[in-house]
């Protein structure tokens, strides 16, 4: 008996070159320049404060945004991203970051509360 779906689909191949150009021209949702091979799928609203939605980031988007803010804060924000961009600290890290490779890392200091 022959099977439905073959584990080698002449389909498959052609898919995954295209989620891969998809993704490489995703821009991130915090800072707008286009995404590299790591994409993290970010909660602008948590969802331990009943966030569904999700955007795609640079992991040091990500880590910047999490440092700087707490999860009631980025609540009462939303999807607003203007509201974010207004705090000054992270305004001077999208202007810092903005000249950066897609795939550039670096070690982010924790803010103290």
């Amino acid at each position: 008996m022959a099977r439905k779906h073959s584990n080698h689909d002449r389909f498959e191949t052609s898919w995954a070159e295209d989620d891969n150009t998809a993704a490489a021209t995703t821009p991130c949702w915090l800072c707008g320049r286009p995404t590299g091979e790591k994409i993290v799928w970010h909660h602008p609203v948590p969802k331990s404060r009943g966030g569904r939605n999700v955007v795609p980031m640079h992991p040091i988007c990500q880590q910047t945004l999490t440092v700087n803010f707490t999860n009631s804060e980025l609540q009462r924000h939303g999807m607003d991203l203007e509201g974010l961009l207004a705090n000054p600290a992270m305004r001077k890290f999208v202007d810092w970051v903005a000249n950066k490779d897609p795939d550039f890392t670096a070690t982010i200091s924790k803010k103290k509360r």
